[in-house]
């Protein structure tokens, strides 16, 4: 919006009365709700204000960025202005979340792309984010992938392992538990993304990760090994109490038809 002040009151009230009940809202930032807002306050009016305004007759509401869609950084412990994301206060409208610090431009682009050719939302996640976008982790697409897979893994920003591209899960990498599109899209016109310029992912597109403890201490707190080999034995409990469910089914039914 090139305009200012009373201009740009005008050309927003306008827009929303020409298209009532049509427009998508985009909001980008996080809601501070302590003391009605005060702190964070646009010509007089607080954030919180603006949003029950505008909400009431978008057609949806896309949740830009981490703060709008989880609240982000501002919401982080102690939480003084009591910053929210966009879902807390809104409960009767659509809501798209495209998290990240920042978000992925082209998910932006695409959900808008999706929604003026098809006339509705995407498929969203349990999170109300794309699914094409957010369905999958950033571990799961991620180059590094063969090495985790392998135990080959980076123990310092600067040793062998570091220099190969090994897995940086061990210098703390959330990728297996993030969700988002920076190892397929990447950034920059598709140039890089964090972990392959050298830097685990920080999960910045999950709700309170600022909260979740260092960005430098594994998920499996500090051995790699131990995070694979819980999985492993998983896998091999459920494959346990599968062969043990139909040896209790065999014995129970000898004469059972096994064809």
């Amino acid at each position: 919006m090139a305009a200012a002040g009373s201009a740009a009151e005008k050309t927003l009230h306008d827009a929303i009365a020409a298209n009532k009940g049509e427009y998508l809202l985009a909001i980008d930032g996080s809601i501070p709700t302590k003391d009605s807002g005060v702190y964070s306050l646009t010509g007089g009016r607080s954030n919180l204000a603006m949003l029950k305004q505008v909400a009431a007759d978008a057609k949806a509401i896309l949740a830009i960025g981490t703060c709008a869609a989880f609240g982000g950084i501002p919401k982080a412990f102690p939480n003084p202005t009591g910053a929210v994301g966009v879902e807390d206060l809104v409960a009767d409208k659509p809501i798209v979340n495209i998290p990240g610090c920042p978000p992925v431009p082209e998910v932006l682009s695409g959900v808008l792309a999706y929604f003026i050719s098809f006339g509705k939302l995407p498929d969203l996640d349990d999170r109300k984010r794309p699914l094409a976008y957010f369905g999958a982790t950033i571990h799961d697409q991620c180059y590094r992938r063969a090495f985790y897979d392998q135990g080959k893994f980076a123990h310092s920003f600067d040793d062998e392992g570091a220099r190969q591209g090994w897995c940086l899960f061990e210098l703390g990498c959330k990728g297996p538990t993030t969700h988002n599109a920076c190892a397929s899209l990447k950034w920059n016109n598709g140039t890089s993304f964090p972990i392959q310029s050298g830097h685990g992912c920080i999960g910045c597109s999950q709700p309170d990760f600022w909260d979740a403890g260092s960005f430098y201490t594994s998920l499996a707190g500090a051995s790699a090994t131990g995070w694979r080999n819980a999985g492993i034995a998983a896998a091999v409990g459920v494959a346990g109490g599968a062969v043990a469910a139909l040896t209790a089914r065999s014995k129970a039914h000898p004469t059972e038809d096994k064809s």
